[in-house]
């Protein structure tokens, strides 16, 4: 339910303490070591059993045959990734923030300016109104307007985002009063609106300071969400073409712009030319020019326009990126990072990540990609490092790091600069550009640790953002990093589809180090995938460009040896770039109780030989450990599970589709593609189920909430042969008897495989997009066809 609450909202800016009252406010942001020791001694166990168990394995390697010998290759590799994940979670630490602390010691006009970006790339893919919520909720923030400015960067050439932020605009002159005056929490319109009963006296305005006319804020209330609804509406006529769109006039640009291949575009939808605090933040449109034959990068290049952009506009010192259909949930999401900026050492806070929360999660996770637990527990592990990996939305960055300068010797490189002025093979040619850096060089930000009372905050901000847009355009060109070192050096990186992972560590191998937030409430939410092939697919792209890092000159090896990265962050790094490599020893370990059943062979102890208990140990301790965390985290059982056969899941679909995908783009068979992921507005889900008809209809939506559904990718084809390889083996086991080899262990271990893949199993019955398509049926049959008989001939030569 959305809530308007004036005590965790309102902000008041004091800053005119003295010395001694200063002293006494608590530290603007505390490092809180996590105890752990007895999640460290149930760690060392599971190793000691792991390494138990590949000792047992090379003691009896010569009297049994390949079932053995693949069993101790896949469990060599599940110690190897137990032991860098124990490196993760040995050291939890916390971080707390004391916004108001922050808000007592630091003048109104003294704090920092931040640059907001948000992004999107498919018109169709990403609703506009989705975008147009959350650039309205980054304006609607508690912080001084007159310090903020919105850039919006439409990879898609779409003027039907333009048109929105327009419209958009018009309706934040009476929103965004409306929020600050009543207190509002959540600032994204369509979350606000999203409940009637939030208008109710008793839940709406508990804690409100000050005298209030409820029937006044009920009138204010009903017209902001008629207004919204004629906003949502308009926008909705033209992305159905409902209403024919026109491009000429203001979206003259457009007329002949295709999405891949038209030149640069530059609004200033608004702009606080007199700087007035009680006004609205900046608002710019980009979209930067793309050719055929020019790469552009994806996102990390959007964004590293977006940085040039903002540079000869506004210039502002900290940056936050979001993506576009990431929301602000706490409207002091600004005060908490700056609390981490300004209360720490600059070495210590390069970047501040703010967690992914979702705000569409179904109940129990059942695709197991909400991540709630494991953000809790590696999270706070990272953050004991050198800090948690860049998540590439929700997070704050110090515009001095993204120039990659060292904070240490930043002063002197930014007068380096001015002095030089026909030094462009780092930056490019752009004269304002090259002013700018070297004036967020020189521009000090200071305000660390307890007793500090200084206040050198400043930023450079432009005047008149329309006498920069020609200067915008021209870092927004294609050409314009041609012989210059941004992607390389400088900005977000190139090389990986997964920028964010890249652009983190080579933030990390400078030296510096990251700063993880977890304000109450979230200061973000955004949108998980609710069906397993969009899901899927989010997953492999995320495999294939942790690949394309692990195995380049970008490796976080080479980033220790001839870089400043930490040896345990290395292995962290390590830990999350091998996530896909998974997928081939889960696959085979899988494969193996079927295998032996059909083969009258076995890669397990008797039940009744002691290192049975072993065996049964390690695994019972593993999953109760982690049923533990889950349990402590606030989620259920059948979350747990469902965490759980996903993980098994996704090992023989998207994993090990990524790992496939990456040699054949190596040897030139095929190109990495960067797929944007289907994101469906709330508005959307809650039009689309209201309007089934009948309540029949409605009652059946519900019940097949989270349910798995399929299309006829190849994705499930692997998960699909497994199953019918499992059910033949036990088939076979009962047809023709005789597995004296064969042990209770194998038998389990196979019942555990088909459990885990219950969701297929549903799926040979189910109808529509719940049921397995029947050309995936038909591949999936023959494959399993040969895999039992090519078992049954090894077991002959054997």
């Amino acid at each position: 339910m959305a809530t308007t609450r004036r005590s965790n909202s309102e902000v008041e800016f004091h800053g005119d303490h003295d010395h001694h009252e200063l002293l006494l406010l608590p530290p603007l942001c505390e490092k809180i070591p996590v105890k752990n020791t007895l999640n460290k001694a149930i760690n060392l166990t599971t190793l000691l059993l792991l390494i138990s168990i590949l000792l047992y394995r090379l003691l009896h390697l010569s009297e049994h045959g390949y079932p053995w010998l693949f069993a101790f290759l896949s469990e060599s590799w599940f110690t190897f990734d137990f032991l860098l994940s124990l490196n993760t979670k040995w050291t939890p630490l916390d971080f707390k923030t004391h916004p108001q602390t922050l808000l007592q010691r630091v003048k109104r006009d003294e704090v920092p300016a931040v640059d907001m970006f948000v992004t999107t790339a498919d018109v169709g893919l990403e609703p506009p109104i989705m975008t147009i919520n959350t650039v309205l909720s980054l304006m609607a923030v508690e912080y001084p307007p007159h310090k903020l400015a919105c850039y919006v960067s439409d990879d898609g050439c779409s003027p039907i985002i333009l048109y929105s932020l327009i419209h958009a605009f018009q309706y934040a002159r009476i929103w965004i009063p409306f929020c600050k005056k009543y207190g509002i929490q959540v600032r994204a319109p369509f979350r606000y609106f999203s409940n009637d009963d939030a208008v109710l006296p008793t839940a709406q305005h508990r804690g409100v300071k000050g005298n209030y006319n409820f029937a006044q804020f009920q009138r204010e209330w009903k017209n902001m969400k008629e207004e919204y609804g004629k906003l949502k509406e308009k926008i909705e006529k033209v992305v159905n073409g409902t209403v024919p769109f026109d491009c000429s006039g203001e979206y003259a640009d457009f007329a002949y712009a295709h999405k891949n291949d038209h030149s640069s575009i530059i609004k200033v939808i608004w702009e606080n030319k007199e700087n007035d605090p009680n006004s609205l933040p900046h608002l710019v449109y980009v979209s930067r020019e793309k050719r055929p034959a020019t790469p552009h990068h994806y996102k990390a290049g959007a964004m590293n326009v977006l940085t040039r952009v903002s540079g000869v506009m506004t210039n502002a010192p900290f940056m936050l990126n979001v993506d576009c259909d990431m929301f602000v949930n706490n409207p002091n999401v600004i005060l908490y990072a700056m609390c981490s900026f300004l209360g720490l050492n600059p070495r210590d806070s390069a970047f501040v990540q703010f967690p992914q929360v979702f705000y569409n999660e179904l109940k129990d996770d059942p695709f197991g990609n909400q991540m709630v637990v494991s953000f809790e527990i590696i999270g706070r592990g990272m953050a004991g490092i050198q800090g948690l990996v860049y998540a590439g939305t929700g997070c704050f960055h110090r515009r001095k790091v993204i120039y990659n300068f060292d904070l240490d010797n930043a002063d002197i490189k930014g007068k380096e600069l001015l002095v030089d002025e026909n030094e462009t093979t780092t930056f490019g040619n752009s004269k304002e550009l090259m002013e700018s850096v070297a004036k967020t060089c020189t521009e000090p930000v200071v305000l660390y640790g307890k007793n500090n009372i200084d206040t050198i905050i400043s930023s450079h901000h432009h005047q008149d953002l329309s006498t920069m847009v020609q200067a915008a355009h021209q870092v927004a060109r294609c050409d314009y990093e041609h012989g210059t070192t941004w992607g390389a050096k400088v900005g977000w990186k190139y090389g990986s589809m997964t920028e964010d992972v890249l652009t983190g560590m080579q933030i990390h191998a400078m030296g510096l180090k990251s700063v993880s937030c977890m304000p109450n409430p979230p200061g973000f939410m955004g949108i998980v995938p609710t069906s397993g092939p969009t899901s899927m697919t989010q997953v492999k792209r995320w495999v294939t460009g942790l690949l394309q890092i692990l195995f380049s000159r970008n490796s976080p090896i080479f980033a220790t040896l001839h870089s400043k990265l930490q040896f345990r962050q290395c292995l962290i790094y390590t830990w999350i770039l091998i996530w896909g490599l998974r997928s081939i020893p889960t696959l085979c370990y899988a494969i193996l109780p079927a295998y032996c059943i059909i083969t009258n062979s076995s890669y397990l102890p008797k039940v009744n030989e002691p290192a049975m208990l072993l065996f049964l140990a390690q695994f019972v301790i593993e999953n109760m450990e982690t049923y533990h965390f889950y349990r402590k985290y606030g989620q259920s059982f059948i979350a747990w599970w469902n965490n759980l056969k996903m993980a098994k899941i996704n090992a023989t679909t998207s994993l090990l589709f990524g790992v496939v995908s990456f040699p054949l783009k190596l040897l030139g068979i095929s190109e990495i593609v960067f797929e944007v992921t289907q994101k469906e507005s709330d508005d959307k889900t809650r039009s689309s189920s209201t309007t089934q008809g009948t309540e029949n209809s409605k009652d059946k939506e519900v019940v097949n909430a989270g349910r798995f559904t399929f299309d006829d990718s190849a994705l499930f084809v692997p998960p699909t042969t497994l199953l019918f390889v499992e059910v033949a083996g036990l088939g076979l086991s009962m047809w023709e008897g005789g597995r004296d080899e064969v042990g209770l262990g194998e038998y389990l271990a196979s019942f555990w495989v088909v459990m885990c893949f219950w969701p297929f199993v549903r799926g040979l019955f189910g109808k529509g997009k719940y049921g397995i398509p029947l050309s995936t049926l038909l591949k999936s049959f023959c494959f399993s066809f040969i895999c039992v008989h090519l078992c049954r001939y090894a077991s002959v030569l054997g």
